[in-house]
């Protein structure tokens, strides 16, 4: 499958979704639903992040040591809930599960953030061969919000022109390619620090190929 027909199929299908809003934005397909998740699920998924945190990663090194500052926990998909979380997102967008990356919860404290940053792969990186290899480029981000801080913590696409604050339910979906496959510098985001509170997101990224499956 081309990488465009990724974003064709995914479009496709949220158009047949209800309770599916398009955020305007420019240059940027982003898609929000409200109470995707329920309240005993995001209590169960923050149970669970704050069970096996540790500090957030980078792919690539980054002089900057507040680049990104949250705590990540990588979530089993051997635990019922996380699967079936799993699950969910994948059939709501049409998207093959064995295309996606393990469930990644964070958490954000006050001050914390993940400064402005692309989720699609570079190729001229060191770090391409090996993610080329094991399911290729990014395809489609998904971001559940567990929680909504007291103040801060927004999602903020700046050359797309959208800020979207946290709401305990709400999932947020958003395409790293444009309508012909290539990355989208418009996808560039952000997540602001937390002024007050915390704040409890999990992402799911999806792959253009079956995730982790080593190409020869």
């Amino acid at each position: 499958m081309y990488l465009w027909e990724i974003g064709e199929t995914v479009r496709n299908t949220l158009a047949t979704r209800e309770n599916v809003f398009q955020v305007p934005a420019t240059g940027l397909e982003i898609f929000v639903v409200r109470g995707f998740l329920g309240e005993e699920e995001c209590a169960g998924l923050i149970e669970r992040i704050d069970a096996d945190l540790k500090p957030s990663k980078l792919l690539a090194d980054d002089p900057d040591p507040e680049f990104r500052t949250s705590q990540t926990c990588e979530l089993g998909a051997a635990d019922p809930l996380v699967h079936h979380v799993d699950q969910r997102i994948a059939a709501f967008m049409g998207m093959d599960p064995s295309f996606a990356e393990t469930l990644q919860g964070q958490r954000y404290a006050v001050g914390q953030q993940f400064k402005p940053h692309h989720d699609f792969f570079y190729t001229d990186q060191p770090y391409w061969p090996a993610q080329e290899k094991s399911g290729g480029q990014r395809t489609w981000t998904a971001m559940a919000f567990l929680n909504a801080p007291e103040a801060g913590g927004q999602t903020f696409f700046e050359r797309a022109g959208v800020r979207i604050t946290p709401k305990a339910g709400n999932l947020l979906m958003w395409n790293n390619l444009d309508l012909a496959g290539e990355p989208n510098t418009y996808s560039l985001h952000q997540g602001m620090p937390v002024e007050a509170g915390v704040k409890y997101i999990v992402t799911k990224w999806f792959r253009g190929r079956r995730w982790g499956y080593q190409q020869d």
